[in-house]
């Protein structure tokens, strides 16, 4: 009688199979997820780029086609074209006022130290990001903390998208020695720092993201960036 030997695999063959299968299917589940993370940061960096870049720009064109404004604050941070405050700020420029919140304020509105944030006036609960405002006799720095009339020509220039953008500081500036005389024109240094608004994933004073070595960091998810012009007023003066 002959008797067929059957060959197969042993247990050790069959672990050792199933264990490189395993490694396989994790490398490859841990290259999708950084490819993931990957995308979703380069999607974020372009949102904030092309907010940024789209608001500095548009500051840009109403700066050079305004007269001279008055950008002092007397101390106070309310000034006739220019209000600075620590939650966010007012810039009129004779047909246009431009109004924000900073994105602290607007996440948490205690962090305005108690004062009224801009907002709109009557029903309407939307909150300001980024807006501009029909606004020729410049009311709207005359009474900083006058809300803002959602009827009256206002748009919203910020889209917030899926990340939640804002705008995390401003400031206008400039000099006596960039006055010209003869023309009435004037240079103003213009730096707009914006980004993503998860006050958790961000440091302190909101200038960055935190490190991805930090607890709370949300590298895929955060980020900040800064744009700096500088920019000439038309030749009218007021």
């Amino acid at each position: 009688m002959n008797h067929v030997r059957l060959k197969g695999f042993t247990i050790i063959e069959l672990m050792l199979a199933m264990g490189f299968i395993s490694a396989l299917l994790l490398a490859i589940a841990m290259t999708v997820i950084q490819i993931g993370d990957i995308y979703n940061r380069g999607i974020t960096y372009t949102n904030v780029n092309q907010a940024g870049s789209s608001l500095i720009s548009e500051l840009q064109r109403s700066i050079n086609g305004s007269a001279s404004i008055d950008i002092s604050t007397n101390g106070s941070g309310n000034g006739p074209h220019y209000v600075k405050k620590a939650w966010g700020g007012r810039l009129c420029l004779g047909q246009y006022s431009y109004i924000w919140n900073y994105g602290k304020a607007l996440a948490n509105k205690a962090l305005a130290n108690n004062t009224t944030i801009n907002e709109y006036s009557g029903a309407k609960t939307d909150k300001i990001h980024f807006v501009k405002a029909l606004d020729p006799s410049s009311t709207y720095c005359a009474l900083p903390n006058s809300n803002i009339n959602p009827g009256g020509g206002v748009v919203e220039l910020l889209d917030v998208g899926q990340h939640d953008l804002a705008i995390h500081h401003i400031t206008i500036t400039t000099t006596d020695t960039a006055a010209d005389t003869s023309t009435g024109q004037q240079l103003y240094y213009v730096t707009l720092r914006i980004g993503t608004n998860d006050q958790n994933s961000l440091n302190i004073g909101n200038t960055a993201c935190l490190v991805p070595s930090d607890q709370d960091s949300d590298p895929s998810y955060c980020a900040v960036n800064q744009f700096k012009i500088t920019t000439r007023s038309g030749n009218a003066v007021e």
